[in-house]
């Protein structure tokens, strides 16, 4: 764990230059719209280890696939999020001496992501070889309002000296990505003119065009200059050649828009960049800046989560807000959240079960009804891809999803997961079930929700295999715990298969008694049969399930209790973490847990087992768990609040709401972890405040940290705009909208009039 950010409600705040720690913090002040993102790299040149990263979503190219030993049915490919034109340069000399922070020395630094307001600033006091000293301030945002437009406000001032400044301001998109599986840059050149560069990717043809303007600003004053400008194929270059007075400021405004062929038609490219990076020159930087802060305040006012009396607490659950509303907004559809966001190359930038598990629920609460909607209508409209996934692997009918995905084809090329991590299929249904039953949108099953349930059920059905001894089993899988591959029966696995035949049935009947043309349609459209279902109720009759009678609990797959059974705690520190530390041999022969595989089904399915099973299952597998997945704390939060075990479920809320800014796993270099921010989200309002829906209505069973004054919330539930603030000895509910709701807290029904307060006393 490195915690180095200081402590601050509203802002990440780094005050000195480590460059041990530079990789990190690149990650962690990284900056993004829904539409691109952008590292915290250096707009000036720094020749010391860094990842450059700046993403457009969307624009992917397909990696051929790298393996040792070629499996049929391995996807040829690994589509990645793409490394782009590099739009934040501005390279400054003085002399022969260039302004680089790896041979400079950083007597004063200052890095502030300031998240209330949406921008990142830098300032430090860098010292040449020759002892010439210069202050830069230096602020950069990507635009909330204007999505294509990116701007920098660099301020530079000598403070010991005068004399000429060279500065160029460029586009550089001769860029690759760092994990390119043949080493291979992946963006080709279309044309480059004096203010602008279009490139397009090999192979998938996506065209990008990067067109800046700038200003030179002196006293308050634009500072006429006439630059040498270089072009080369994938970049552009001005050079200004400016005087530097000794305590006299010079600023650099910068404007760039990033536009591609996704949102315009590739032959008018050139001229749309042009014209949104003039509208936003236009406009001005300081109201570009106040555009951004005026837009963030209506996201914090949707979705803030306030905690008094705990500044950690705090700054990490706004730091996971932040992130994930920076990374989707939901107004293009054929977009999704990949594990990394727009903060580094991991996972490719694709589309994993994540998203349905731990980031629906916050868009579904803290969004409009159709932004939670989108992200489903995305599988729909990849289901003839998943059907064709399924019968690259031999089956005959059904869907499976892919675990690694930028456009329904599967792209991941690890057999363990391509093959077996076949969990993911029930994530998809599991998600349809959670927004129908928070938002009521039962359109929603008509329209799309039903078609992917019995794909998905057909796919259970051919996958389950009959045995006289045990009834239907599931062989040859990976739960979610992936320190466990190829194994029978992992009951989350089986579990969920089940349940989702059970849900796909409860579907069908609603629509029979209820949409009954929509019905007919659908059937004559399926193929399906009154056989098919039959078939589904005697799945679901005859599952079978893997259990410990004399513990009381599911067993994570047959066999688990051959295991050496040590509990975490008990082993040497040293032996930490599991995957930088032992043999993959070593791991899968051990009763080490990577992340929540039981009690995942236990979370997802939690109304259908009561306390004390949940308790002897959490109590069995928990000391069991190394938490080196991401998405492993924050299941356990919101378990250990409903069990009342409430240092448990903050010790493990705050490792999953500080895992990156404290860095937890060691790996926050690579990229933060954004899809585990969903699930942030959740320990705090799922937890905390124990924020189910049943039979129509919002539930609430909160408990407080005893050490917090207090915490809110806000959530969107089928029309009202609830804020819930539970303090020491009461729960205050207030709707901020006309539309009412019927509230359980505690047991006890009530009814939630629109724009009315409910104070509820809490023993």
């Amino acid at each position: 764990m490195k915690q180095y950010v200081k402590l601050d409600e509203w802002r990440i705040v780094e005050d000195s230059f480590d460059p041990h720690n530079h990789e990190i913090s690149e990650s962690l002040f990284s900056i993004g719209n829904g539409h691109m993102g952008q590292r915290a790299n250096f707009e000036e040149a720094y020749s010391g280890p860094s990842l450059q990263g700046s993403y457009v979503a969307g624009v992917y190219y397909p990696d051929k696939t790298r393996v040792g030993w070629w499996k049929n049915g391995y996807p040829e490919y690994f589509a990645k999020v793409l490394n782009s034109t590099n739009w934040i340069g501005i390279d400054i000399r003085f002399g022969d001496e260039q302004l680089d922070l790896a041979k400079c020395q950083v007597t004063e630094f200052r890095r502030v992501l300031d998240m209330k307001e949406g921008h990142l600033s830098r300032t430090f006091v860098a010292v040449f070889t020759s002892g010439r000293a210069v202050r830069v301030e230096a602020t950069r945002f990507v635009s909330i309002v204007d999505k294509e437009i990116g701007a920098i406000r660099y301020a530079i001032t000598p403070l010991n000296f005068s004399s000429e400044m060279t500065a160029t301001l460029y586009l550089d998109a001769d860029v690759m990505n760092k994990d390119a599986n043949y080493d291979e840059k992946f963006w080709e050149p279309v044309m480059t003119d004096p203010v602008s560069v279009v490139v397009r990717t090999r192979k998938t043809e996506y065209h990008l065009a990067s067109a800046m303007q700038y200003d030179v600003v002196r006293n308050g004053e634009k500072v006429a200059v006439r630059p040498e400008v270089a072009e080369r194929p994938k970049y552009v270059g001005h050079t200004l050649k400016l005087d530097a007075a000794q305590g006299v400021t010079t600023t650099l405004y910068k404007y760039v828009a990033q536009v591609t062929s996704r949102d315009h038609e590739q032959d008018s490219l050139l001229a749309v960049a042009g014209q949104v990076v003039e509208a936003a020159y236009a406009k001005g930087f300081d109201t570009l800046v106040s555009e951004q802060a005026e837009a963030w305040a209506k996201h914090w006012a949707e979705s803030d989560i306030i905690i008094e009396g705990d500044v950690a607490a705090q700054q990490a659950i706004r730091f996971n807000i932040f992130q994930l509303n920076q990374t989707y907004t939901g107004h293009d559809p054929q977009l999704n959240i990949g594990p990394k966001g727009f903060t580094g190359e991991k996972y490719g930038g694709s589309t994993y079960w994540d998203t349905e598990a731990y980031c629906v629920p916050f868009f579904m609460s803290t969004a409009e009804q159709h932004v939670a909607r989108q992200l489903l209508v995305y599988r729909h409209k990849h289901l003839e891809r998943a059907k064709a996934n399924a019968r690259k692997l031999g089956f005959k009918k059904g869907a499976l999803y892919p675990m690694v995905t930028m456009t329904g084809d599967e792209c991941h090329n690890e057999w363990e997961i391509t093959f077996e991590e076949i969990h993911r299929n029930g994530a998809i249904a599991y998600a349809i079930s959670n927004y129908v039953n928070y938002t009521d949108d039962k359109a929603y099953l008509g329209e799309y929700g039903f078609e992917v349930l019995a794909e998905i059920s057909r796919f259970w059905e051919e996958r389950v295999q009959w045995t006289a001894h045990k009834g239907y089993v599931m062989l040859g899988v990976t739960g979610p715990n992936e320190y466990e591959n190829n194994v029978n029966n992992n009951w989350y696995t089986n579990r969920i298969a089940a349940w989702t035949l059970e849900y796909t049935l409860e579907v069908a009947e609603y629509l029979r008694e209820n949409e009954q043309e929509r019905y007919a349609s659908l059937v004559e459209k399926l193929g399906l049969s009154s056989a098919e279902t039959e078939k589904w109720r005697e799945i679901i009759a005859k599952m079978y399930y893997p259990t410990d009678d004399e513990r009381g609990i599911f067993l994570q797959q047959d066999g688990f209790l051959d295991k050496d059974l040590t509990p975490v705690r008990e082993l040497d520190p040293s032996n930490l973490p599991l995957n930088q530390k032992w043999s993959w041999d070593r791991i899968l022969r051990s009763a080490y847990i990577k992340q929540a595989d039981v009690l995942q089904g236990l979370f997802f399915l939690g109304h259908k087992y009561d306390l004390e099973t949940k308790k002897r299952n959490f109590d069995f597998y928990e000391p069991l768990t190394v938490h080196e997945s991401s998405l492993s704390p924050c299941v356990h939060a919101i378990i250990a609040c409903e069990l009342g075990y409430r240092e448990k479920a903050y010790a493990f809320y705050l490792r999953t709401a500080r895992l990156d800014l404290d860095n937890y796993n060691n790996d926050s270099e690579d990229g933060l972890h954004i899809t585990s921010m969903g699930g942030t989200w959740m320990s705090v309002v799922l937890g905390f405040g124990g924020l189910r829906v049943a039979e129509g209505k919002l539930v609430l069973n909160p408990f407080i940290p005893g050490h917090w004054k207090s915490f809110s919330f806000k959530v969107m539930f089928r029309g009202a705009r609830l804020w819930v603030a539970v303090r020491q000895g009461e729960l205050v509910v207030t709707n901020e909208t006309g539309t009412g709701c019927t509230l359980s807290v505690r047991g006890t029904d009530y009814q939630m009039e629109g724009n009315a307060s409910l104070t509820i006393p809490l023993a």
